[in-house]
């Protein structure tokens, strides 16, 4: 009996240990089953019909690795240059000159519309999703509960899940096809669900705003985004420069805005040397952290892309892919 008992002693840890390994790590509070009612009452409250709501949770599953990437630190490891070679590839370039091309008559159309160069809603596009190809695979009715349940950013999260539901119920898209990233955002032009509420766009008016396979949409609610966000058509996003030696380097920094004229006094010149142009743009002088020293006077529109990702490398990658595709 005292063996049997020993035994069946260590099973019993082994099961707890099984258990332990394979159920994420979540800050919640509460069991999921009690706190999944109280979600479900508030969707109710929001408006959300139970139709919608049956369908959304029916096998609503909680996704550890969504918890861990949501974790994870972001660590630096390239520079600036490496970042740039990765993320800006020929085929990119390449591939975003033919989608330009191929799309230019509601590109244009669009442009218009929305006081948006079409190179910058094609850059947007390709660096988001390089041009469709790649949206996310997680459910994002999943991953928004995952990150609602656990309590480290549960009030943003249980917000966009809300939308989301919203979403489900305003008939934009079906629960099976609504997919995105591990943190939510969604389609080609990868909005979270706020992000769309506020700015997607049923450009060929079929009733849906469809930023998952409708190129109109998707190209129209991106030109919104920024047309809204602050967006200036007349002007570009920035150019690499050159720093004189000595330039005193606090003046380096989005605080500081200066017009051309004044960044020239100072010495500041194109990057081949050559003089900066004559148009008097209020500019900021900026050096991506791990840039080795490589210095870029941004304007407005700049700005306004760090409104969609606060990222330093995304907002440089988006500028200089439009560059690159061209079709001023």
């Amino acid at each position: 009996m005292a063996k049997k008992s020993a035994r069946n002693f260590i099973f019993s840890l082994v099961g707890i240990f099984l258990v332990a390994i394979s159920t994420p790590s979540f800050a919640a509070q509460e069991p999921f089953d009690q706190w999944l009612p109280k979600l479900k009452a508030e969707a109710r409250e929001n408006g959300i019909s139970q139709a919608t709501i049956d369908d959304a949770f029916a096998n609503v599953k909680l996704i550890e690795k969504v918890v861990k990437l949501d974790r994870k630190q972001p660590e630096v490891v390239q520079t600036f240059q490496e970042y740039m070679a990765q993320r800006l590839p020929q085929s990119l370039i390449d591939s975003g000159k033919a989608m330009l091309n191929q799309n230019r008559t509601v590109l244009e159309e669009v442009g218009r519309k929305f006081g948006v160069q079409p190179r910058f809603i094609v850059a947007l596009w390709g660096v988001e999703t390089r041009y469709g190809k790649y949206t996310g695979g997680f459910s994002v009715i999943d991953a928004l509960t995952t990150l609602a349940y656990d309590n480290r950013r549960a009030a943003y999260f249980r917000k966009e899940l809300l939308l989301a539901l919203k979403i489900l119920d305003e008939n934009h898209i079906a629960l099976a096809d609504m997919k995105g990233s591990w943190a939510g955002a969604m389609g080609q032009s990868q909005f979270m669900p706020s992000s769309f509420v506020n700015f997607a766009v049923d450009y060929d008016a079929d009733g849906r705003r469809d930023i998952w396979t409708t190129k109109a949409d998707v190209f129209a609610s991106a030109a919104n985004y920024l047309s809204r966000s602050g967006w200036k058509y007349d002007q570009t996003w920035g150019r690499e420069v050159r720093l004189p030696k000595g330039f005193d380097l606090s003046l380096v920094d989005l605080k500081v805005a200066k017009p051309m004229s004044e960044w020239e006094a100072l010495g500041v010149t194109k990057a081949n040397g050559g003089p900066l142009p004559s148009r008097q743009l209020v500019g900021s002088l900026v050096q991506p952290k791990g840039g080795n020293g490589q210095t870029f006077l941004v304007y407005n529109n700049y700005r306004t892309i760090l409104k969609w990702n606060r990222s330093t490398y995304f907002a440089m990658s988006v500028g200089q892919l439009a560059d690159l595709i061209g079709d001023r």
